[in-house]
């Protein structure tokens, strides 16, 4: 099979980490049969150092010809002061409204290897943490229309959060659909006791769970899920909730796993065009060149490329089983070596590594 994949390496550790993630999917390629071919785009930082914008329409249109997209990291403090309307993370958001990526999956896992590292107490993660947030991710108070005012004598700034039935439907629907192949659990988040956008959310997402009689379904509200996440991970599946909701409560649920290098994510369409895969955490460019960074994440990201975009549910099981071997037999990067006695405990093993031998090791385990 070959698959043609849009490359967006960033900026930072991007480059980085996307070329380990490579080495890996080459390997997938050779090891299965495949072809992978790869086009780069700028995206980010180094794109409005080329051309002056985060992406160029022509960056753009070459994502949208591809099969897939992995993308590392973008921004940092170099581009902290360029005008808003071109900052790194326009480009972000410019690429899924333009690919129509209405829905982010953010899988949430505590690797039992780095169980340590959770900040949580042993008795609350002794039960695992294993749930996925569906986090709309093209409408919202992030997309809604915005203004700064001056009234009566003072700056007012408006910023509206707006839904519609069909975008409420359509990415509920992927949640039921995502709960159906797991545990068949699913809490959708929102603010109904206050907002009438999530009044709305709540009476479709009722009327979509008639259509999914097998799965158990709660609603929750936002400030309740954010203090059960931590209080009781475990009680949680599939997590559905609105745009800034999923931003706020995903970034919660990946530091209860102590991990952050670990976690992958996965924004998709409606299956008529590529997806976009990406780690979840940023460019890091304090460390960027070092030799540092976690490729974890991002490798565990083109397991999530191939088994949605491409359907290679092998190929993508084949990644995870090497990462999950490799935290096995001890290796660490300096992310997730722990501290005191525990990183000293690494470093005495030899089995503190980089960028580059982390890469190599997931390659040797495949």
């Amino acid at each position: 099979m070959k698959k043609n994949i849009t490359v967006l390496r960033g900026d930072g550790i991007g480059p980085e980490i996307v070329n380990e993630a490579i080495k890996v999917l080459d390997k997938i390629a050779e090891k299965f049969g495949h072809e992978f071919v790869y086009t780069d785009v700028l995206m980010g930082g180094c794109s409005i150092d080329e051309y002056g914008v985060p992406i160029t329409d022509d960056g753009i249109e070459k994502c949208k010809s591809s099969d897939s997209v992995l993308l590392g990291a973008v921004g940092g403090p170099k581009w902290d002061n360029v005008d808003p309307s071109i900052r790194p993370e326009k480009a972000l958001l410019k690429v899924r409204k333009e690919l129509n990526l209405f829905a982010n999956l953010r899988p949430t896992k505590l690797f039992p290897q780095l169980a340590d590292a959770s900040p949580l107490k042993p008795t609350v993660v002794e039960n695992g943490i294993d749930l996925l947030i569906v986090r709309e991710l093209t409408g919202g108070i992030y997309f809604g229309s915005r203004r700064t005012e001056e009234i009566d004598g003072q700056l007012v700034a408006t910023d509206e959060m707006t839904y519609s039935e069909a975008e409420i439907e359509r990415i509920g629907r992927v949640a039921f659909e995502t709960a159906l192949k797991r545990d068949k659990r699913l809490a959708s988040v929102d603010k109904a006791n206050v907002l009438d956008s999530s009044r709305l959310w709540r009476k479709v997402v009722e009327e979509v769970a008639k259509d999914y009689p097998e799965v158990t379904y709660e609603h929750m509200l936002v400030d309740n899920c954010a203090m059960q996440l931590v209080k009781d991970p475990a009680q949680f599946d599939v997590v559905l909730t609105e745009n800034m909701f999923g931003d706020i409560l995903s970034d919660e649920a990946s530091q209860i796993t102590g991990s952050i290098g670990m976690l992958a994510s996965a924004s998709l369409g409606d299956g008529t065009g590529p997806g976009l895969y990406e780690p979840i955490h940023g460019s890091a460019p304090d460390i960027a060149g070092q030799d540092k960074a976690n490729p974890l994440a991002t490798i565990l990201s083109c397991a999530m490329l191939l088994r949605y975009d491409f359907g290679m549910n092998e190929e993508a099981n084949a990644i995870e089983t090497a990462v999950e071997r490799v935290l096995d037999a001890g290796w660490r990067t300096g992310d997730i070596a722990g501290n005191g006695a525990d990183l000293e405990a690494v470093k005495a093993a030899g089995k503190l590594v980089g960028t580059k031998r982390m890469g190599d090791l997931v390659i040797e385990m495949l």
